[in-house]
């Protein structure tokens, strides 16, 4: 790829005989296009003035958005689809984007489109989330929503949570991401208090997950890895049918009362495309 791309730039040379990329017809060059990754495509834009045009085409980009977009650009965008070119769509669908009041974020993934899709605490029923006497709101730049549920100490843990939305056909899955332990920054270095950190090792929490066309799902974990994020996977649901809106119920629950628990912090729910899982292993 690189060689090809320095050959290119060797051709556009003025002190070149060679023919440059300004004879090559934009059309062809856009036909070209369609068969690399947008963040290719992004970087041959940057060879010459024909190229960048070239990679403007709505037919290029358009085979690089989900089928949904257009429900993406109305839902999260509020925008009209038709009046926005195929590479602008791309580019801010690409962003993370809030929805349902902030609770909610979904962006591509820039390689590949594939919608992906963040679920904050807040959008979730807890257990006891109204008291200051189990549950704190803690700010965080560990988190997408800038703010974490921390428990510090309960004896009956469930939280709920669902999102209906209109996902792209394909195999989806689903995760809690959750951390024993508070994080802070102390000296510029990152610390975590594990003190409040009990309970977790005793029972296995349930994991579940269900589906508006009847999928479901279980996991049980106990809890690990004090002082770091972990991706719980509570399981896998398909969507076959385009532009077709799947609701999807969750939920964590740890309810044997014969002991407490604490000191967890509760960020997130995740739903990524499957084939993304050990990706996500090398992230969190």
């Amino acid at each position: 790829m690189g060689a090809g791309i320095s050959g290119f730039a060797a051709a556009d040379s003025p002190s070149s005989s060679s023919p440059s990329l300004g004879d090559i017809p934009e059309s062809c060059i856009s036909t070209i296009l369609m068969h690399f990754d947008p963040p290719e495509i992004c970087k041959l834009a940057l060879l010459s003035r024909t190229f960048h045009g070239a990679s403007s085409a709505d037919f290029v980009w358009e085979t690089k958005l989900p089928s949904n977009y257009k429900y993406l650009v109305r839902k999260v965008l509020d925008e009209n689809p038709d009046k926005l070119s195929k590479k602008e769509i791309y580019t801010r669908l690409s962003q993370p984007n809030r929805f349902d009041n902030g609770t909610k974020e979904t962006w591509l993934d820039k390689r590949s489109g594939q919608v992906c899709v963040s679920i904050s605490a807040k959008a979730m029923k807890i257990t006891g989330i109204d008291d200051r006497r189990y549950w704190k709101q803690i700010p965080t730049e560990e988190s997408r929503f800038q703010m974490v549920a921390y428990l510090q100490q309960i004896w009956w843990f469930e939280a709920i949570g669902e999102i209906e939305f209109e996902f792209p056909p394909g195999t989806y899955s689903l995760f809690f991401r959750l951390q024993l332990g508070k994080a802070s920054k102390r000296f510029g270095r990152r610390v975590c208090n594990l003190e409040q950190v009990h309970g977790w090792d005793i029972k296995p929490v349930r994991f579940q997950l269900s589906t508006s066309n009847g999928q479901k799902a279980l996991s049980e974990y106990c809890l690990y890895g004090p002082g770091n994020w972990v991706l719980y996977h509570v399981g896998d649901f398909v969507v076959e049918h385009p532009h077709t809106p799947t609701k999807v119920k969750f939920s964590m629950m740890q309810i044997d009362c014969t002991h407490t628990k604490g000191g967890l912090c509760v960020d997130s729910v995740l739903i990524y495309p499957s084939e993304f899982r050990e990706r996500l292993k090398q992230v969190y």
